[in-house]
């Protein structure tokens, strides 16, 4: 058996692993999910300043004024992601490869939807959308990395009521209420290593924030945007089962943690009536997120509790994405979108663990739409999210190796309806 202080340490990477699983894979670099309609996919979600559709509910609420006053648009998504599996490759040549490992490959499936309503007395409009704006499968079943992540899922589904109005033939404002509903599980066992340190958590939340827009169009070609998405505190709770050594702890348990602040600056610009570009500029500011303390009742009694109810530092930093979206009306029914994405990870290399190996990725998207007759379309898009290598040296939890072989894959169908 391990020292007491290895036991602290395992202990406090498992709480860490919970804390990454109930935050940061809501809104981070490698585990959001801004692509929330076919051209929010298409265009890697460059498709703020532009967005034309009932997406616009969820994109660019003030952009829903400038739709066809007369009529409602109904757009259904189906959404498929596919996570491969990961590799972790340990620097220290002496362990002979035993704390090497790779995660299960995952895939998940996620329906969406948006609608906008006519315009109404004194030019209001209002929409509605459902999304799934973040979420994280991650297994592992190597003994070394499911000692802090054996299991971790997370879902995360949005209803955004939204509501728009039209300042002037060449400025309009949006806003929403933000009502996220997420649910949560974690898994982790140390007896592979000789540790007799085991967890199982689950734990949901119903949450609420708010989200402001703006558009601009000084010209029928020119186009900026600025949207807004409030931080919204996740208080999650839940049940624990914890065992540490000879200690074991059940009962409830829960958290509170923030979903930050991202804001989006977009300017796109339409070439000779049939190409449209566009650029996001993205910030979210994970600065907010500076540590993680987990709650027990009679905390301070019980040994396991004490570990896991310790508060632990994150210290993340704001990250950056850049969008790229090009939109091309090759025909008077078919449209051609692609995109390009920077997106810049927040998560510091000393606190980085198995349970959110994220590294800096570029994303490369393309997409149609094809348009049926005056009221329906149909389109599909493709995403692929190629992760760079990150290599860690040695940290404070146990990491000492290499990620390699992140990515991901999502594919969208869509069907629109004008009505």
């Amino acid at each position: 058996m391990k020292s007491t202080n290895n036991f602290q340490k395992q202990i406090c990477v498992q709480a860490l692993a919970i804390s990454a699983l109930l935050s940061s894979s809501v809104l981070a670099s490698g585990y959001k999910i801004p692509e929330q309609s076919l051209s929010g996919l298409a265009l890697g979600a460059a498709n703020v300043a532009a967005v034309n559709g009932a997406d616009a509910s969820y994109y660019n609420p003030a952009n829903m004024a400038f739709l066809d006053p007369n009529k409602s648009e109904l757009q259904l998504f189906l959404t498929y992601v596919n996570l491969p599996k990961m590799t972790y490759t340990d620097n220290n040549a002496s362990l002979g490869g035993s704390h090497d490992g790779k995660s299960k490959a995952e895939n998940i499936v996620a329906p969406l939807l948006h609608f906008v309503t006519p315009v109404y007395h004194d030019d209001w409009r209002f929409g509605f959308s459902v999304a799934v704006p973040g979420g994280l499968a991650k297994r592992w079943d190597t003994s070394y990395q499911a000692m802090s992540a054996k299991k971790f899922s997370l879902k995360i589904i949005e209803a955004n009521p939204t509501a728009a109005y039209k300042i002037n033939d060449y400025a309009s404002i949006g806003f929403g209420a933000r009502a996220v509903y997420t649910t949560g599980e974690v898994a982790s066992d140390a007896n592979g290593m000789g540790q007799p340190v085991k967890m199982d958590m689950e734990g949901d939340s119903f949450d609420f924030g708010y989200n402001l827009a703006l558009s601009i169009r000084p010209t029928e070609e020119l186009k900026f945007a600025a949207t807004y998405r409030s931080k919204v505190n996740l208080t999650l709770s839940g049940d624990a089962d914890l065992n540490y050594a000879i200690y074991s702890y059940n009962g409830d348990a829960n958290v509170e943690v923030p979903l930050p602040a991202v804001l989006d600056l977009a300017v796109a610009y339409t070439f000779f009536q049939k190409t449209t570009v566009e650029f996001v500029y993205e910030r979210v500011y994970w600065s907010a997120f500076k540590q993680i303390d987990f709650n027990f009742p009679n905390e301070s009694g019980n040994e396991a509790t004490k570990f896991f109810g310790k508060a632990k530092p994150k210290n993340w930093r704001d990250s950056n994405t850049f969008r790229l979206g090009v939109t091309h009306q090759a025909t008077d029914n078919l449209k051609l979108m692609a995109g390009f994405t920077i997106d810049k990870t927040p998560a510091p290399s000393e606190n980085l663990a198995f349970e959110l190996p994220d590294s800096d990725s570029k994303n490369y998207a393309a997409g149609f739409e094809y348009k049926l007759n005056q009221d329906m379309s149909i389109g599909m898009a493709y995403l692929f999210s190629d992760k760079e290598e990150r290599n860690i040296a040695t940290n404070q939890y146990g990491v000492n190796g290499k990620f390699t072989d992140g990515s991901a894959h999502l594919l969208n169908m869509s069907f629109t309806y004008r009505f």
